[in-house]
């Protein structure tokens, strides 16, 4: 039964009790809590704004209960594991540049390129098959940031560093670019919310570039191999060459990037 049918109605205090009853459903509307999944991707093939359905109280229970075996695995969800292919893609990409690196064959990096390509459309997928559940995952936003980290962070540094970029700068600049991709994420995911959002609950804009317009570098360094310009042939060559501090200029790309990815004035308005 509810509360307010026990309590004797006496003058004034119908205003009271709905009062009462208001100040519960603004209470439960503040407390609701918000969709989990939402993606750190510059683009989105999920044209629908309206916001995903929470994870429920049972949901939260299948992943900590002990009474559950293999629950984490039990509990995934269709997009979550199409997010963990792009991870899957991003570190196939880092494979074949080793490959690369240890027998100088050429399709080797060329497939690294093309398997950050195919990260980028599992990233671009995901939310559109969270859609057909409706209802978001308890760790899709943090597997999304993860597996970006993957493939448009430390995939794009590993094949600069297979097609020449390796002095000791060199190797300094691209660690700064996955560092500033490990931050943006992780700011990302701790301030998405407080980010001003329009009427469909989406975010406006982003903070900083999103990881992704990492492939724009990419993009540059597959045409650097498609003309042979790798190692020695570097466009802009070595500068300081022979000296410890001795480095290629066009790794300032990276750097260049890696500020805009962590810059709090940029903001990128979504699409």
């Amino acid at each position: 039964m509810d509360k307010e049918h026990d309590t004797p109605i006496t003058t004034g205090s119908s205003h009271a009790i709905d009062d009462s009853i208001h100040g519960d459903q603004d209470s439960e509307v503040e407390t609701k809590p918000p969709p989990i999944r939402r993606s750190s991707s510059l683009f989105s093939l999920d044209l629908n704004t309206t916001p995903l359905n929470p994870p429920d109280d049972e949901d939260i229970k299948k992943f900590t209960s002990d009474d559950i075996h293999f629950s984490l695995v039990r509990n995934l969800h269709l997009a979550d594991f199409i997010t963990m292919m792009n991870g899957f893609s991003g570190f196939y990409s880092i494979i074949s540049c080793l490959r690369f690196t240890s027998t100088g064959l050429p399709h080797y990096v060329q497939r690294a390129h093309f398997f950050i390509l195919l990260g980028l459309f599992f990233d671009f997928f995901d939310g559109r098959v969270a859609r057909l559940r409706n209802k978001s995952s308890l760790m899709g936003q943090e597997l999304d940031s993860l597996a970006d980290l993957i493939s448009f962070g430390v995939a794009p540094a590993s094949i600069a560093f297979a097609i020449g970029f390796q002095s000791t700068v060199d190797v300094l600049v691209l660690s700064f670019f996955v560092l500033c991709g490990l931050t943006r994420l992780a700011r990302f995911n701790v301030t998405v919310t407080t980010i001003p959002k329009d009427v469909g609950g989406k975010s406006k804009y982003f903070e900083g570039l999103p990881i992704p317009t990492s492939l724009f570098i990419v993009a540059n360094m597959a045409f650097w191999v498609s003309k042979g310009w790798v190692n020695d042939d570097l466009p802009f060559g070595l500068v300081l060459k022979g000296g410890f501090l001795e480095f290629h200029p066009i790794v300032s790309v990276f750097f260049i990037h890696g500020c805009a990815l962590i810059s709090k004035s940029l903001k990128i308005p979504k699409p």
